[in-house]
């Protein structure tokens, strides 16, 4: 029997507190799209205890810094909660392309999303 390694890990805190926010985002916080795409981090990620979690993997409130590909330009983002997202400055929610694309990834992966506008992003994380 094949053992298939999870791509994302998640702290079991971050896994209740999405699945919480999922069952009760009837204010419309994210697009139907981007609710699916949380639920299918949620359901595709190993699960870790806070205490256990590497310290190279994304997660709520991680700060990380981006590498676009094709630019080559950095970008630092705070991953967190709809309620506290500020594009601006740089806190982006979890239920945007971006932020779904990031969470539970390690330093090194490629996070792959694709903006409002339809335009593929790749990024590395740094």
């Amino acid at each position: 029997m094949e053992v298939v390694a999870l791509e994302r890990t998640l702290t079991e805190l971050d896994h209740v507190r999405l699945l919480n926010l999922l069952r009760r985002d009837a204010r419309g916080d994210g697009s139907a799209s981007q609710l699916r795409a949380i639920e299918d981090v949620l359901d595709s990620s190993a699960l870790v205890p806070s205490r256990e979690v590497a310290p190279d993997v994304v997660t709520m409130y991680s700060q990380v810094v981006l590498r676009d590909t094709r630019s080559r330009l950095r970008n630092t983002l705070t991953l967190c909660y709809p309620a506290d997202a500020e594009p601006t400055l740089g806190f982006v929610s979890v239920l945007s392309p971006v932020g779904s694309a990031l969470l539970g990834l390690r330093v090194g992966s490629m996070a792959r999303w694709s903006t409002p506008g339809g335009d593929e992003k790749v990024a590395e994380i740094l």
